[in-house]
């Protein structure tokens, strides 16, 4: 396990240390229970009961960090995407109407762009919980914050020149270099997470030299841990750097909602968030790709698909701290104008966590190939200016590591590693009255406005490995879109998420595309629901589908059940 801290670039007379944080986490006192699954291969032994009350929250579970190996993917022959053309940035455009953004989010172009190589370090820096902060890190980081709002308006690295490179990645100001009109879009694909990588990496570095230490950290806002599942109150004081006036004032203080569902009860969104949690990081996932998101080369129409988490959690957070007051849900509610909230990158420093712990934590049994080796994607590449004011060329390949990019991460508890629904077995009235739900073939294509449930034959007899595929998904980019899927689900109580009913969500920023409409689809793994409803021999399945903000913004052309072919 010492390889985990000690890998670095740094030669090997440094006198490196490793973390100074345990793999197990000491159990916090908040709230406990007992683990709600006997069946996780990482969980101790336990005596706990079979039947856990679904509304008290187990919370003392210590987060443990192994090994992974990397195993190779289908590679496919096409081109990588390519970094984007400076010198040919565009407008970016407003949201509600298409029409120009009245700011520029295209940066300076200055210098010759060099190849980026990692550098050497003595010290791993160390991303800590935002909630965990002590004053000397907090004073630190408004500093830096500061010092980086003081820096002059066309200096790549001020924090308004930092806001727009999200706004231009994002937001239609790149397109992809000879592929004409396309746009370049980093969000909802296999790019997500090393795009946002590089961008915190840079971040960090430029306010780490601001304040001459190497050593400086970004926080993260450990929304997936109870003891986190607030804005951290670092954010709230109106006189500190790191303060937003424009953040949604009803959630100021306000428990979390990672499902979106408009549930008030803050204990059972507590319970509801660590559900969403498992199902997207441990539960609903048959490939890498269903986690990462989908493969995005050059011709690539933007939005092939986004992974599990950038779909849940990640959208989640963007739209509960934006503000509904203003126009486009600004700051953090759409993606032209996120940067520029500081929490927006404590927020990607805990999707960033995400990433690593999806790699290093989650047994072989669920998902076996963790990483990507397809060419197309290791060979992708972004320009960045680093803490030096020099304009880079970074690849994906070089950021699949944090230890070898210099940072390391805090151990904190992760309560929804075994946070496994309680088995549903009352499912006599489903069994019996599915003929009278419509067949799947008569309710798509779909335009989601309403509550829909229908009946889906399963892809083989008796117990499988399936996946509900959801296909042609047409969504209106410039909305926040939400719908999450139920299956055989008795209660019909869209509020509650924390049952075993619960097979995933669809959700999007606003954003800029091309004819203001994207397609997609998205695959949710049936495995464990199967088991934890007690259907694998059933022939047939209920699903529901529940909007939570859609209105005419989405269409479904259809559904189907097939095996997995990448079965454990």
């Amino acid at each position: 396990m010492a390889s985990l801290y000690l890998h670095c670039t740094a030669p090997p007379s440094s006198k490196l240390r490793p973390s100074l944080h345990p793999l197990l986490s000491k159990p916090a006192p908040f709230i406990s229970h007992a683990r709600r699954s006997h069946r996780h291969p990482l969980r101790a032994s336990s005596s706990d009961s079979d039947s856990p009350n679904r509304r008290n929250v187990l919370l003392g579970l210590g987060g443990l960090y192994g090994a992974t190996s990397l195993i190779s993917t289908d590679s496919a022959s096409a081109n990588p995407v390519q970094a984007p053309e400076l010198d040919k940035c565009g407008a970016a455009t407003n949201l509600n109407n298409q029409q120009i953004l009245d700011v520029n989010c295209c940066p300076p172009v200055t210098g010759d762009i060099i190849d980026y190589k990692l550098p050497t370090f003595y010290k791993l820096r160390t991303r800590q919980s935002a909630h965990r902060l002590n004053p000397t890190d907090v004073f630190k980081y408004n500093l830096a914050i500061q010092r980086m709002k003081e820096l002059p308006e066309d200096d790549p690295r001020s924090f308004m020149q930092q806001a727009f490179i999200h706004c231009a990645y994002c937001n239609g100001a790149y397109n992809q270099p000879g592929q004409g009109e396309l746009d370049i879009q980093v969000h909802n694909s296999w790019l997500f997470f090393p795009f946002h990588r590089w961008y915190l990496y840079f971040y960090e570095r430029i306010l780490g030299k601001l304040i001459d230490d190497p050593t400086f950290a970004l926080p993260f806002w450990n929304w997936d841990n109870p003891k986190g599942m607030t804005i951290p109150p670092i954010f709230l004081d109106p006189k500190a750097a790191i303060y937003d006036a424009k953040r949604n004032p009803d959630n100021l203080k306000a428990v979390v909602d990672l499902g979106r569902t408009g549930n008030k009860d803050p204990m059972q969104l507590v319970t509801n968030n660590l559900t969403v949690m498992y199902t997207e990081m441990v539960r609903g996932n048959a490939d890498v790709y269903d986690f990462m998101g989908k493969p995005y080369r050059e011709g690539t129409p933007v939005n092939p698909g986004p992974g599990s988490s950038e779909r849940g959690s990640h959208t989640a957070l963007h739209v509960f701290v934006g503000d509904p007051r203003e126009p486009s849900g600004e700051d953090m509610g759409n993606f032209y104008s996120a940067g520029r909230d500081p929490l927006f990158y404590c927020h990607h420093a805990n999707v960033d966590r995400m990433w690593t712990l999806w790699k290093d934590v989650l047994p072989k049994d669920k998902v076996p190939t963790k990483d990507i080796t397809d060419p197309d994607y290791l060979n992708a590449s972004f320009l960045f200016y680093d803490e030096n004011a020099q304009l880079v060329r970074v690849y994906v390949r070089d950021s699949l590591d944090t230890r070898k990019m210099g940072y390391d991460l805090q151990r904190i508890d992760l309560p929804w590693l075994d946070y496994r629904p309680p088995v549903q077995t009352a499912l006599a009235r489903i069994k019996r009255t599915t003929s009278f739900f419509p067949k799947v073939f008569s309710v798509f294509p779909l335009n989601l406005t309403k509550v829909v449930r229908f009946e889906v034959q399963k892809a083989k007899k008796g117990k499988a490995d399936e996946l509900l595929v959801l296909e042609d998904i047409t969504v209106d980019t410039t909305k926040f879109l939400k719908f999450d899927v139920f299956v055989n689900d008795e209660d019909d109580n869209p509020l509650e998420l924390d049952k075993a009913a619960y097979a995933g969500t669809y959700a999007q920023v606003p954003h800029k595309a091309p004819k203001k409409t994207s397609t997609t689809s998205i695959r949710l793994r049936l495995t464990d629901l199967y088991e934890d409803m007690d259907i694998g021999d059933d022939d047939s399945i209920v699903v529901t589908i529940v909007p939570r903000h859609s209105g005419p913004g989405v269409t479904i052309g259809g559904i189907k059940i097939i095996e997995n072919p990448n079965k454990a």
